[in-house]
């Protein structure tokens, strides 16, 4: 009796297995649906992974481009810095630039000039290591009077020279790469009083 139960009840499990194969046959929609499902499902997941991709990408280059700007702000700190030093030895240096300079005309007597020839050397070899460094000296002599250059000490009444005119410079100014280490000291010419008021008169009869 159990015997005959076992069989009915596997012959009852096939044929449900068979008619769902044949159901799923019947009826290709369920496939083509599912199918369909799994493609929109994998479209979004590329669509996730390729925005993930671009905003990492994205990332990167911001954070290489602010890599880059760190770099080179770090250079220009560490070029300016280098120069501030420079300047700082540089304004001590002159110092001894115009040592040289009355060294060197105060010994103009012949008997000194093998003693003069040395120091010219030094001298030069002092100064052209300075100027590699970016020293400059400022013009002055028979230039017209600049105040962000020169500092005028003295004013010369004389109509030999035009009006402003540097006539004498006592003392040499320098620059460090476009900046003024110290102003070249100066005298500067003005025109004499009677001849000011001629030129006066002169422009308001133009006038």
């Amino acid at each position: 009796m159990n015997e005959m139960e076992s069989r009915d009840k596997k012959s009852k499990d096939v044929v449900i297995e068979f008619d769902r194969d044949a159901r799923a046959a019947a009826d290709p929609g369920d496939g083509a649906g599912a199918s369909q499902a799994l493609d929109q499902k994998t479209s979004e997941v590329v669509a996730r992974l390729q925005a993930e991709k671009d905003e990492l990408m994205q990332t990167m280059v911001r954070r290489q481009a602010d890599f880059e700007n760190y770099r080179k702000r770090i250079e220009r700190d560490r070029e300016e810095e280098g120069r501030r030093g420079v300047s700082r030895l540089l304004e001590d240096l002159v110092v001894v630039l115009d040592a040289f300079d009355r060294a060197l005309k105060a010994h103009d007597n012949p008997a000194y000039e093998e003693y003069r020839k040395g120091l010219e050397l030094i001298y030069r070899q002092l100064w052209e290591t300075a100027a590699r460094h970016g020293l400059e000296r400022i013009p002055a002599a028979d230039k017209p009077f600049d105040p962000r250059f020169h500092q005028a000490i003295d004013r010369v009444e004389t109509a030999e020279h035009p009006d402003g005119t540097i006539v004498e410079v006592l003392q040499d100014g320098y620059t460090f790469h476009g900046r003024v280490l110290r102003p070249s000291i100066v005298r500067v010419a003005v025109a004499p009083e009677g001849e000011s008021g001629a030129k006066a008169s002169a422009v308001q009869r133009r006038q």
